[in-house]
């Protein structure tokens, strides 16, 4: 079992920068590609970045490509999104997700373990 804890949303105007962080209990993190999404209201949840076991790899998302960088510190059990230039459309609850099989998945369904999500609000 891993239990994953988002932080770090909030309120930013447009061109601003967040950084979230999600913590993950257990002493196996290292065994999991860790993945950010996001899911804006109506919306299905989107992928947005995923990182490697070893945080060697990384795989990003068009939309956000350029913007947005995933990092990881396996001795913290900790995955990080560094969010810059910030857009109204990345407003959305970010989830973060961890999958011990796959290498640098990107659909939901490939991940066995979500956080409970944070609240990133952009203003105009």
């Amino acid at each position: 079992q891993v239990q994953l804890v988002e932080s770090g949303g909030g309120l930013v105007q447009a061109g601003g920068s967040l950084r979230l962080s999600c913590a993950a209990s257990g002493r196996t993190f290292s065994m999991y590609a860790m993945g950010w999404f996001r899911q804006a209201p109506g919306k299905e949840r989107e992928f947005v970045v995923v990182i490697s076991r070893s945080g060697g790899s990384t795989y990003t998302a068009d939309s956000v490509k350029g913007r947005f960088t995933i990092s990881r510190d396996n001795a913290k059990n900790t995955v990080y999104l560094q969010m810059n230039s910030l857009k109204p459309d990345d407003t959305a609850v970010y989830y973060c997700a961890a999958d011990r099989w796959g290498s640098l998945p990107t659909e939901p369904h490939d991940y066995e373990y979500w956080g409970q999500g944070t609240q990133v609000t952009v203003s105009s």
